[in-house]
């Protein structure tokens, strides 16, 4: 399967993970990362203590940032037209759902996606688990975890070591409804 993937990284202010603090991507097209992007996210609600120890991303620093809302215009022009891929990616397009609603943005019913996690398992069946820093660790790709630009980068380097290793992405391939917020039968 050719074309363009964009792998994609969410972080959240809270564990109500209803809206991003920060967000990266990596474009990958004929399996080669062509172009990056990442910023934090003024969510525009509470912080949880336990999400700011987790990604270093205070309050205050996400208040200098733009909201989803501002932000929407750039991510539609890499989100479109592309499979979307996330490292557990039923995480990241719950996020990416519950951000379209709470802003009113009517983008698309249907968005494509494969999961990393599901592709690290069929690759690499004998690991302990398929968490981002295992398998990172373990294909030696460079990792500042929970900062979503590196997360994006690194979700896109190990679908691109998936791809070498003979891996087939449209047998990974699914369908997520953003109304109903869950991936399709």
């Amino acid at each position: 399967m050719t074309g363009r993937f964009v792998a994609f990284d969410v972080e959240t202010p809270n564990s109500r993970s209803d809206r991003m603090s920060a967000l990266g991507i990596a474009v990958v097209e004929n399996g080669v990362v062509t172009e990056e992007f990442s910023t934090l996210v003024d969510p525009e609600t509470y912080f949880d203590p336990f999400n700011i120890r987790l990604t270093g991303i205070t309050p205050e620093m996400a208040a200098r940032a733009p909201t989803f809302g501002r932000l929407w215009p750039t991510l539609e022009g890499y989100f479109s037209d592309s499979v979307l891929l996330a490292h557990n990616a039923p995480f990241d397009m719950r996020v990416l759902a519950m951000c379209l609603r709470a802003y009113g943005i009517c983008w698309r019913d249907t968005a494509d996606y494969a999961c990393t996690v599901r592709m690290g398992r069929r690759c690499y069946p004998e690991l302990p688990n398929h968490r981002l820093d295992t398998l990172c660790a373990f294909r030696g790709i460079s990792l500042d975890h929970h900062k979503a630009g590196s997360d994006s980068r690194a979700c896109a380097e190990l679908f691109i070591d998936y791809l070498e290793h003979g891996l087939d992405p449209a047998r990974f391939v699914r369908t997520y409804d953003l109304s109903r917020m869950r991936t399709m039968r």
